[in-house]
């Protein structure tokens, strides 16, 4: 049995019960198939790199599973006839399952947070004026001088 990682893409307009019925349709298979799912990551709504279908947002979700080596060919060829699904990826994984990756939440200070003052500017030194330099006189034409 080999440890492989699935990554897909869902599109966004799909609503959320339809979205978990899909997530869990792709465990199930992995299941009926002699594999057993190891942890499923949601990361969530992110913004795609690229547009795909004209889709500029998608619902990534990263799927640990442990499987025979037949498994992959055939959960890619129902990853691929699913219409809902934008994107996907299998590979081969070894090693440790890695810690859980949370979402990526935008960092926001509070409300009743003081508003964070400048740094106090350091001692300035005295600001020297540089004495204006000698005027150099300027012919009209050097050229023509030659």
């Amino acid at each position: 049995m080999n440890q492989y990682e699935v990554m897909y893409v869902i599109d966004t307009a799909l609503e959320e019960q339809a979205r978990q019925d899909l997530i869990a349709r792709f465990a199930t298979l992995v299941e009926q198939n002699g594999g057993a799912v190891d942890r499923i990551d949601e990361w969530g709504k992110r913004r795609l790199a690229y547009a795909i279908n004209y889709k500029t947002e998608g619902y990534y979700v990263l799927m640990y599973i442990t499987a025979p080596s037949a498994l992959p060919r055939e959960l890619e060829r129902n990853l691929q006839i699913s219409e809902s699904v934008l994107r996907y990826l299998v590979i081969r994984f070894e090693g440790a399952l890695p810690p859980k990756r949370e979402a990526l939440k935008p960092v926001q200070t509070p409300a009743h947070a003081a508003p964070i003052a400048p740094a106090a500017p350091a001692a300035e030194a005295p600001v020297q004026e540089e004495a204006p330099a000698e005027e150099v006189p300027v012919t009209a034409d050097p050229v023509a001088e030659v």
